[in-house]
C-alpha cells in the first residue's frame, strides 16, 4: 500500500469523524427542542481494487420509525376528534342544567304542571290563572332559548371548520414546498434533515386536524395521501373545502394535487375537523331531534288537554290551526263521535251538532240525521247549525262561530272521534293553548290517501356521512300516481329515490321518517324543494318536518296562544258537561277539571318517533323526559370516555416514538467519543505518513 493511500485512508477517516462529531454536537444542542429527531450519519467502506481505501460518509438521516409515526399520527387524529366531539357534547348538555335540580329545564315542566294542579283546585283564580301561563311560557321559552343555543353551537362548529380547513390548506402547501426543498437538498448532497423535521411537525399538526397517510418518496420527502388514497401533497398540494352555509351545508370536499381540478368528497375518519362534523351533522342534531320531540310531547299533551276543556264563557267562535290539508282530507279518516255545542253566556247549552265519523251522519239536537261524506262535511255541519252559527274553513283551518253565546267542542266520553291518536278538536287545534307555526308531525294521512302534491315538483334531498362526506344527491319528482302509496314509492325506488341508502315511511299517525341503511348511517338534508301541497300551500319537506331546518323552526316555534295569554280568564279549566238537566248549566265557573287535566298530562301515554338515539316508543311524558336527559348524560359520558381514552392512547404512542427519535445522552457520550477516537486515531495516522515522508526525503 502506498503512503499516498493510505494518507487518502486517513483523511476520509478524519473527515467522517468529523461528520459524526458535528452530528453529535446538533443532537446534544436540541435535545429538548420539540420536534427535533436525532440525526446519524451513513458510513460506507471505501474499496479500490479489491483494497480497503477508507470510509464515506453517503449522508446524514433521521433515526425514525415508521411504524411509530404512523401510529402516532393515528392517535393524534382519533384525539384530535374525540377532544372536538367531547366538548361539543358537554356544552349542548351543558344547556339544559342538572336533571335533578328544579331549575333545569327538564324542572320547569315541572314546575308548570305543579301550577295546574293549585288552579285545579281555585280555577276562578286569575293569579293562579297568570302564575300557570308563566310557567308555561318559561318552560317554552327555555326549549326556544336551548334550540338557538344548540343552533349557535352548530354555526361555531362551521367556524372551527371552516379555519381548521384553512389551516389544512396551509400545511399542506408548506409540506409540498419542502419536499421540493429537501429533494434539491439530497441531489446536493446537502443535509436536509433540518427540512425534514420541519416537515415533520407540520405533518403532526396536519394528523390533529385530518387523519391522512404518509409515505417516504425515494427522492426525499414525503407524499401525503387520503385514506382512500387521493394524492394530497407532494411536489404540488391539493386543497380542502367546506361548504357552511345553505340548507345542505357541513359538506366537506377534496381537490387532489393530481386531480386535474376535479373535485371529489372529502373522507376522513379522524382529527378535529370530523370531530366538529360528527358534533355538527348528527350529534347536535339528534339532540335538537329529542328536543323537539319532547317540546312537541308537551305541547301535544297540554292541547289535548285544552282542546277537551272549555272556558267559561264559551268563546264566540273557535279557530283551529293550519293543518296543510284541504277539508276533505282533514276529515276524512276520523272514527267515533264529537259534539259541537252551542252555549248562552251562562254555559246553558242551546243547541248541539252531533256528529257521527263512523256512521258518516250528524244531527241536531238529536233530532234527524244528515248523511255526510268528507266532500260534503263542512257544507252539512252548516246545514245543521243553521241560523245558530256558521263554519267556514280557510288557509288550512276550520273556523266554527256561535251567532249569539259561545261554542265548545267535546269529544263522546264512550266512543270520543279520534284520528291519528288526536281528537277531533286537537287533530284540527280548534282550541289550542300551544301554538305552532310549523306543521304536526301527526299528519293524519294514511298511504290511500291523496298526498296532494303537484306531479312533476321537485325536491332534492342530500346524503351524507357524519364526517361530511356526500353520498348521494336525489332528485325526488312528485309521481303522477296521487296516493301517499305512490309518492313513498318513488321516493324510496332505486335511481328516483333513496335507495339502496335507505328508505322513507309512514306511520299509523301520518308521521314520515327517514332510516338510513348505510354504515355509518346517512343523514338527511334538504338541498331544494320546489314541491307545494295544492295552490300555495306547504313544500313536502316543510309538510313532513324533514331536514335539520325544519327540525330547528319546530323546536324553536312553539308559543301560547296570544289571546289566552294576554287575557287568562279565556283559558279553558272546565269540563263541557252535556248530561246536565235541560236549563243547568254545562259550563260552570268553578270547574278545575279542565286544569286537573293539564297538572296530569306527565302521566299521560303519547306517542314519540325515533330521534337522536331513542327509538319510536309509547310513554309518559314523565318517562320520555327521563329518557331524554339520561341520553343526553350517556352520550356525553360516552364521548369524554373516548377522549381520555383517545388522549392516553396518543400519550403512550408519543412517548414510544420520543424515545426512539429523541436525544439520549448517554448514547450521544458514547457516539462522541468514538468519534474522538476515530478522529485520534486518523490524525496519528496522518502524522505517520507526515513521518515517513520526512524519512524518505532525508534518505534521498
Amino acid at each position: 500500500m502506498s503512503l499516498t493511500t493510505i494518507l487518502s485512508t486517513a483523511t476520509s477517516g478524519l473527515i467522517a469523524a468529523q461528520t459524526g462529531i458535528r452530528t453529535v454536537s446538533d443532537n446534544v444542542a436540541n435535545a429538548n427542542t420539540p420536534g427535533y429527531v436525532r440525526k446519524a450519519i451513513n458510513q460506507t467502506s471505501l474499496v479500490t481494487r479489491g483494497v480497503g481505501a477508507g470510509v464515506n460518509v453517503e449522508g446524514i438521516t433521521r433515526v425514525v420509525d415508521q411504524y411509530l409515526q404512523s401510529a402516532s399520527l393515528t392517535a393524534g387524529s382519533s384525539a384530535g376528534s374525540a377532544n372536538a366531539l367531547s366538548e361539543m357534547l358537554d356544552r349542548a348538555q351543558g344547556l339544559f342544567g342538572d336533571p335533578s335540580s328544579d331549575s333545569s329545564f327538564f324542572g320547569g315542566l315541572d314546575q308548570a304542571l305543579a301550577t295546574f294542579a293549585a288552579l285545579a283546585d281555585d280555577p276562578a283564580s286569575s293569579l293562579q290563572r297568570s302564575q300557570s301561563l308563566s310557567a308555561l311560557q318559561t318552560f317554552f321559552d327555555d326549549s326556544k332559548r336551548i334550540t338557538s343555543s344548540l343552533v349557535q353551537i352548530r354555526q361555531e362548529a362551521d367556524t372551527r371548520i371552516n379555519s381548521n380547513v384553512n389551516r389544512a390548506n396551509d400545511l399542506l402547501a408548506q409540506i409540498a414546498q419542502l419536499n421540493i426543498d429537501i429533494r434539491h437538498a439530497k441531489v446536493g448532497g446537502a443535509d436536509s434533515s433540518g427540512s425534514e423535521n420541519i416537515q415533520s411537525q407540520l405533518i403532526d399538526k396536519l394528523s390533529t386536524l385530518v387523519n391522512v397517510q404518509t409515505q417516504q418518496s425515494s427522492g426525499g420527502g414525503v407524499v401525503i395521501r387520503t385514506q382512500d388514497g387521493m394524492l394530497l401533497a407532494d411536489e404540488q398540494a391539493g386543497t380542502l373545502a367546506y361548504q357552511s352555509s345553505g340548507t345542505a351545508a357541513g359538506f366537506l370536499t377534496v381537490k387532489p394535487a393530481n386531480g386535474g381540478g376535479q373535485v371529489f368528497d372529502g373522507t376522513f375518519s379522524g382529527g378535529e375537523i370530523v370531530g366538529l362534523l360528527q358534533a355538527r351533522n348528527k350529534e347536535i342534531p339528534g339532540v335538537l331531534a329529542q328536543l323537539n320531540e319532547f317540546t312537541a310531547g308537551a305541547a301535544r299533551e297540554i292541547n289535548r288537554a285544552h282542546n277537551a276543556s272549555s272556558s267559561v264563557p264559551a268563546p264566540a267562535s273557535l279557530t283551529g290551526r293550519n293543518t296543510g290539508l284541504d277539508l276533505p282530507t282533514a276529515v276524512t279518516g276520523f272514527a267515533g263521535k264529537t259534539t259541537i255545542a252551542l252555549l248562552n253566556a251562562s254555559g246553558v247549552l242551546q243547541n248541539r251538532v252531533d256528529i257521527d265519523f263512523t256512521a258518516g251522519t250528524m244531527s241536531l239536537n238529536g233530532g234527524a240525521t244528515s248523511a255526510f261524506t268528507p266532500a260534503i262535511f263542512l257544507a252539512t255541519l252548516n246545514g245543521q247549525l243553521g241560523v245558530n252559527g256558521a263554519a267556514s274553513f280557510s288557509g288550512g283551518a276550520l273556523t266554527v262561530a256561535a251567532t249569539t253565546g259561545g261554542v265548545a267542542i267535546q269529544d263522546d266520553a264512550t266512543t270520543p272521534a279520534t284520528k291519528a291518536g288526536l281528537g277531533f278538536s286537537q287533530f284540527l287545534g280548534m282550541n289550542d293553548l300551544i301554538r305552532s307555526a310549523t306543521y304536526p308531525a301527526n299528519t293524519g294521512l294514511a298511504s290511500t290517501d291523496a298526498h296532494g302534491f303537484t306531479a312533476g315538483q321537485v325536491v332534492t334531498f342530500r346524503l351524507s356521512l357524519p364526517s361530511g362526506a356526500r353520498v348521494r344527491d336525489v332528485n325526488v319528482t312528485i309521481p303522477a300516481g296521487t296516493t301517499m302509496a305512490n309518492l313513498l314509492s318513488t321516493m324510496n325506488a332505486t335511481g328516483t329515490g333513496v335507495a339502496p341508502y335507505g328508505q322513507f315511511s309512514l306511520d299509523a299517525n301520518g308521521r314520515m321518517s327517514f332510516a338510513s341503511s348505510t354504515t355509518p348511517p346517512a343523514s338527511l338534508s334538504v338541498v331544494t324543494d320546489n314541491t307545494s301541497r295544492g295552490v300555495g300551500g306547504p313544500s313536502l319537506s316543510s309538510f313532513f318536518g324533514l331536514g335539520t331546518s325544519n327540525l330547528v323552526s319546530a323546536a324553536s316555534g312553539y308559543t301560547l296562544d296570544s289571546v289566552v295569554y294576554q287575557d287568562p280568564t279565556k283559558m279553558a279549566v272546565a269540563h263541557l258537561d252535556l248530561g246536565v238537566t235541560a236549563g243547568a248549566p254545562s259550563l260552570a265557573v268553578g270547574d278545575g277539571r279542565g286544569a286537573g287535566a293539564l297538572a296530569a298530562i306527565g302521566d299521560s301515554l303519547s306517542g314519540f318517533g325515533a330521534a337522536g338515539g331513542l327509538p319510536a316508543a309509547n310513554m309518559t311524558l314523565s318517562r320520555y323526559a327521563a329518557e331524554f336527559a339520561g341520553s343526553l348524560g350517556r352520550n356525553s359520558a360516552a364521548a369524554d370516555n373516548a377522549k381520555t381514552s383517545a388522549t392516553s392512547v396518543q400519550s403512550e404512542a408519543d412517548t414510544r416514538r420520543t424515545s426512539y427519535e429523541g436525544v439520549n445522552m448517554d448514547e450521544e457520550l458514547i457516539r462522541l467519543t468514538t468519534y474522538q477516537q476515530a478522529f485520534n486515531a486518523s490524525a496519528r495516522l496522518i502524522q505517520a505518513v507526515n513521518d515517513l515522508y520526512d524519512t524518505l526525503l532525508k534518505v534521498v
